[in-house]
């Protein structure tokens, strides 16, 4: 039995001997990038053309917004102008009329609200996938072997390669841009 566990140990040995010097030779080859998705994303060229778009999604109901609110102001400016000549049920008229004209405002910009986060949530979805697809393009096109984005604790300057990835978006965005 002792013959038998000598090779074993002897066989143990060599493989390990082999795996440990086999190691660094298939971690040079590897070819690991860092992408900060999340910057990428905010410098990305898309990002500012959705806002953009977003912003002109929603600007008629923004001003309209504001519009109720400068009736609302302005209705309290007279009411407090006139409030000393006002009978009783003109004036408790006048204040169920602001109180109205509140809450319809303050509706209108709930709403407003809700739609404008549920739209950007929606469309900041389509665009990070959409530079998801492009980080792994680029992944592809350059040879990397492995690209690990957020949650990295430390990346030496030589594998973070965020910069050439949103090169890569802009010219993919400019390209396809009319």
């Amino acid at each position: 039995m002792s013959f038998m566990n000598e090779k074993l140990v002897k066989a143990v040995i060599g493989a390990s001997l082999v795996f440990a010097f086999a190691m660094p030779a298939v971690a040079q080859e590897l070819k690991v990038g860092v992408v900060s998705l999340q910057a990428v994303v905010e410098r990305a060229p898309q990002t500012k053309a959705l806002m953009d778009t977003l912003r002109e999604e929603f600007a008629p109901r923004e001003r309209a917004i504001v519009a109720k609110q400068k009736e609302i102001e302005e209705l309290q400016t007279k009411v407090q102008k006139d409030l000393a000549v006002m009978g009783e049920t003109e004036r408790r008229n006048a204040e169920k009329n602001l109180r109205d004209l509140g809450r319809e405002f303050e509706r209108m910009r709930t709403e407003f609200q809700e739609d404008s986060n549920l739209r950007q949530n929606e469309e900041f979805g389509v665009l990070q996938r959409s530079i998801l697809k492009e980080v792994q393009d680029f992944a592809q096109s350059e040879g990397y072997d492995l690209i690990v984005g957020d949650g990295v604790l430390y990346a030496n300057s030589t594998v973070n390669i965020t910069e050439a990835v949103l090169n890569f978006v802009i010219a993919n965005h400019e390209a396809t841009t009319p």
